[in-house]
């Protein structure tokens, strides 16, 4: 297998796996992931895509006032509009590839509710919509014969060359560089820099900090959605989701004293965007000195609950709790990232052949507050964004694949692993110092720290493996967050 290619992308989540599948067909393409291709955090969406499809009583201008609402008004207009205005098209399309959405008695699709909309417009295949697509995506991606893939494969560096790039790619602890005539970053979120998170073990940020470090412009990294209900065990680093689809069936919110609380701080009670409602229960928890907080549906059908939400009702059931009868524990956890590797409406970075799509890019179009359901919406209509640019500037093309240049990368076989805790300690800084509600003077004391730390392992020699990769990557996603706070 030859190590160039036109095309390489790191990431097999929505995003990436949908680029790779609107490329043109006779372009070499190479699919790198971190771990297994299913482990991304596409596949652990649960809720749902919102889209306005086939409507009755809905249309584009009422979702881009949702997320116009949500994310505070700061939306990117110009990418907010193609997001709205695309989403039919993508559902249609990957319907097409077979992705399951639910259907009614009547055979109509299945649209539900969720926190900030205004109209039922959540399609969904039960509770686990993202498991659904990334899986039918995969298949489509493995069938296709210009298309490699390479799981366990991490990405180490990234250096820009006369013809496009060179990337330095770890598989099975052997360094081997690869050439492309441009890159698709889609690497996911950054959810690991923090101590409790629903996020997947690869989201350490790895893909920004490759656009970052080859000069990429980075913006909004602080904007940080925390979501309101994660189950809450007080132990585990990966908290598992308790999809915003549950309060949009009508699950009350409940504090300490078993009472509903969203009255006192907005009208729209637990139906609020994520950062309204995990901040009235932060700003509960300091009122009643408590953190005990709980999601309430069991006054609903008990049959209706274990259909619709099969995959919570049996996780719940194995942590001992029967979300039919029982009320579940809940507190805030990060969730998901707005900020990102900067891109125009093509997905197009500020370094000329680079792109980014899904959760490492910032499109705009969430503003400082991602809608519920606006994320695999975004990865789908930006990851055909940048196939449809690509495929634009490879007609005008005409240096043969054999011609790529190869950038060198310095790697010291015998160089030292890297001390221990590091990524332990940077958590701890980021829980503290920059949560729901940020604590300025502990960020102040954090950004000294982790940039001692970011700067100990960029200029220090160490030896380039997952734990120096994903250390750095850490400590780069806390100094830029915290840079921009304080």
């Amino acid at each position: 297998m030859s190590n160039n290619y036109d095309v390489i992308i790191a990431g097999t989540g929505a995003g990436g796996l949908y680029s790779a599948l609107n490329l043109p067909k006779e372009l070499k393409i190479l699919l790198i992931t971190k771990r297994e291709m299913i482990l991304c955090n596409s596949a652990l969406a649960q809720g749902g895509i919102a889209a306005v499809y086939k409507p009755v009583d809905d249309n584009i201008q009422l979702h881009t006032k949702d997320t116009l609402i949500a994310g505070g008004y700061k939306n990117n207009p110009d990418s907010l509009k193609i997001l709205v205005t695309e989403a039919a098209h993508e559902i249609e399309e990957i319907i097409g590839y077979g992705v399951d959405f639910d259907k009614d008695e009547n055979g109509n699709y299945h649209k539900t509710l969720e926190g900030g909309h205004c109209r039922h417009r959540i399609f969904h295949h039960r509770d686990a919509t993202g498991y659904e697509i990334t899986s039918k995506l995969q298949e489509a991606v493995k069938k296709a014969p210009n298309i490699d893939i390479i799981e366990n494969a991490l990405l180490c560096g990234l250096k820009k060359t006369g013809t496009g790039f060179s990337a330095d790619i770890c598989i099975d602890d052997k360094h081997d560089t690869y050439n492309s005539r441009y890159v698709i970053l889609a690497t996911g979120g950054i959810g690991r820099i923090y101590e409790y998170t629903t996020n997947s073990a690869i989201a350490t940020g790895d893909g920004i900090t490759a656009a970052y470090e080859i000069g990429a412009n980075i913006k909004n990294l602080s904007l940080i959605q925390f979501h309101p209900t994660a189950f809450n065990n007080k132990h585990t680093r990966e908290c598992f989701l308790i999809s915003e689809a549950v309060r949009g069936e009508g699950a009350y919110l409940l504090n300490c004293d078993g009472e509903r609380f969203m009255q006192n701080y907005d009208e729209r009670l637990e139906l609020a965007p994520r950062d309204v409602v995990s901040h009235s229960i932060v700003s509960e928890a300091l009122r009643t000195n408590s953190d005990d907080f709980y999601l309430d549906i069991s006054y609903k059908d008990p049959e209706f609950i274990r259909t619709r939400f099969p995959m919570i009702y049996k996780y719940l059931l194995e942590q001992g709790i029967d979300m039919t009868t029982d009320r579940i524990p809940i507190y805030p956890c990060q969730h998901y990232l707005m900020g990102g590797i900067n891109v125009n409406t093509h997905s197009q970075t500020t370094v000329d052949g680079l792109y980014a799509v899904g959760e490492c890019s910032h499109t705009g179009v969430h503003g400082n507050n991602r809608l519920a359901s606006n994320s695999l919406l975004e990865a789908l209509v930006f990851g055909r964004q940048a196939a449809l640019s690509i495929a634009e500037k490879m007609q005008n093309c005409d240096t043969p694949l054999e011609s790529l240049e190869t950038a060198e990368f310095n790697i010291d076989p015998n160089a030292p692993e890297i001390p221990s805790g590091i990524r332990t300690e940077i958590r701890h800084i980021m829980q503290k110092s920059y949560f729901v509600i940020p604590n300025m003077q502990e960020a102040l004391k954090g950004f000294e720290r982790v940039s001692e730390l970011k700067n100990m392992l960029t200029e220090g020699n160490y030896k380039v493996d997952r734990n120096f990769v994903e250390a750095k990557s850490i400590a780069t996603m806390a100094y830029l967050i915290l840079k921009e706070v304080i």
